[in-house]
């Protein structure tokens, strides 16, 4: 199955190589700024994949290379499961289609900077690269409150690039979050 689609100034042409993979060959040579984009915008589809499940509004991907390795989103309500976070869990699809745990040359699209644990299970997966949008002041283990996947005593550090599209990643949380307080808006 082949699919042309235009997001933004690039041309896409993907299709799938395997149920559960997406690759994607760009037509022409988009800047690594508008890559990051695209896959960005996945993740926040993937948000907003959480929200419909009234979910704290968190996606993820992981890709390495041109191909999509795995896609999520919190799913802790639904799970019952406190580590069930979007990074938790494209970090496990990840490495169930690489069948290693090592996560090496890849690079995880994240719509809020990752928390303590997730920023833990990046270092410890070997993932090369950490792109997210929003900062997390009060949880953020990546930059904003900690820093551990650059944290020189410890044995992997990713690069890390912040705020791509944090607009858009922090409009998604404050209006959850503005929702679930009372006298917030509603959903009637």
């Amino acid at each position: 199955m082949e699919v042309r689609i235009l997001l933004g100034a690039p041309f896409l042409l993907f299709y799938f190589l395997h149920p559960e993979s997406l690759k994607f060959v760009f037509l022409n040579q988009p800047s690594p700024e508008e890559i990051d984009k695209v896959f960005m915008r996945m993740a926040l589809r993937e948000a907003e994949a959480a929200l419909a499940m009234d979910e704290v509004p968190v996606g993820a991907v992981v890709v390495q290379g041109d191909k999509v390795l795995g896609r999520a989103h919190n799913q802790r309500e639904t799970l019952r499961d406190p580590t069930a976070h979007a990074e938790m869990i494209v970090l496990t699809q990840a490495a169930a289609a690489l069948d290693a745990w090592r996560l090496l040359d890849t690079t995880l699209y994240v719509t809020l900077e990752p928390c303590v644990m997730c920023a833990g299970a990046l270092v410890g997966g070997r993932v090369t690269r950490l792109v997210y949008g929003a900062r997390d002041k009060k949880a953020g283990g990546c930059g904003s409150l900690y820093d551990i996947v650059r944290d020189d005593r410890l044995n992997h550090r990713l690069v890390v690039d912040a705020g791509i599209l944090e607009d858009e990643c922090t409009e998604i949380l404050k209006g959850f979050f503005a929702r679930r307080r009372p006298g917030g808006p509603s959903d009637d």
